[in-house]
């Protein structure tokens, strides 16, 4: 009995078990971050170092050009081109907002109503980039011809009248004409609202809305007070992939629009291409990008949401 009850003899751990754990694959992350890492070193990083040398450089093409820190080329390039600036953040506004009152009722169908028919509506979304971005707008061409039959339609419904008095078409004409750029870009980024919007919409718990429905709420308010605020994070992530590439676009002004309707990517690629002008150029392209980093970053602020999808 005294044997039994004896303790046992302390177990003296070995030299293994001694030393701390190793930590094996610490490195392994980083490594797989390197090669995206390089990438955007090689292909973003650097070209935007070179462009911003590019920018405070002069001279000309066949003197060749040298770098003396000239900052008078920002302000030139901004009091030459302003108003190209200004048209460029309207119809990017201006698409933006019809992409949202578009996308917002067929990504609410897609989410909550489509039933088996989901794919079939995912897919004819995302059709449009099955071809190339230039064959869509040039489509727009032959859509808003003037003997047309979308142009008859408004002309049989006045509403050509009212757009005219706007400023957006001239007489009963639609190309040439802002609205015919509008057009365009609220055609080639809506798919860039949509599937945010979706996503977003998909993720709400049907059971919120059955207990809305429960607490005697009607339909618009469920909708007022749980569905749209659950979905502001689809919302800003599409007006952003929306509003973003339409104000720096270019292709549609220069197939759907004319003269008057230039966007300020029509003039960066005049002096790039044409003029050859550089560092105005390289400056254009700085003010677009601070102006959209301070829009977006107010926007963001203001919205109410750091979550985007």
């Amino acid at each position: 009995m005294a044997t039994l009850t004896e303790a046992p003899p302390p177990l003296t751990p070995t030299a293994a078990e001694q030393k701390p754990p190793r930590k094996r694959g610490r490195w392994t992350p980083y490594w797989l971050l390197l090669p995206g890492l390089l990438w955007l070193l090689v292909f973003f990083a650097l070209p935007m170092i070179y462009q911003a040398s590019t920018s405070v450089q002069t001279g000309s093409l066949e003197e060749g050009y040298k770098v003396t820190w000239h900052f008078g080329t920002y302000w030139d390039a901004l009091s030459e081109y302003w108003p190209q600036f200004l048209r460029s953040v309207l119809y990017a506004a201006s698409a933006t907002v019809l992409c949202l009152v578009l996308g917002y009722p067929l990504a609410y169908l897609i989410a909550f109503r489509a039933g088996r028919w989901r794919n079939l509506i995912m897919i004819l979304v995302i059709a449009p980039f099955f071809t190339s971005f230039l064959i869509r707008t040039l489509a727009w061409k032959t859509i808003l011809a003037d003997s047309g039959p979308v142009v008859g339609a408004l002309n049989t419904l006045h509403v050509l009248d009212v757009t005219s008095w706007l400023g957006w078409t001239a007489g009963d004409r639609v190309l040439a004409t802002p609205l015919a750029v509008v057009c365009g870009l609220t055609y080639n980024f809506l798919p860039f609202m949509v599937l945010p919007l979706y996503t977003s919409l998909e993720r709400i718990d049907g059971r919120l809305h059955e207990a809305a429905g429960d607490l005697y709420a009607r339909p618009i308010t469920t909708f007022r007070k749980v569905t749209f605020p659950l979905s502001m994070p689809g919302v800003v992530s599409g007006t952003l992939l929306t509003f973003i590439p339409a104000a720096g676009d270019y292709v549609n002004a220069e197939l759907l629009g004319s003269t008057d309707t230039r966007m300020i990517g029509n003039v960066i690629q005049t002096q790039f291409l044409r003029v050859l002008d550089y560092p105005t150029a390289a400056a254009l392209s700085f003010i677009l990008m601070a102006a959209i980093l301070f829009m977006v970053t107010f926007y963001i602020r203001r919205s109410g949401t750091e979550d985007l999808v």
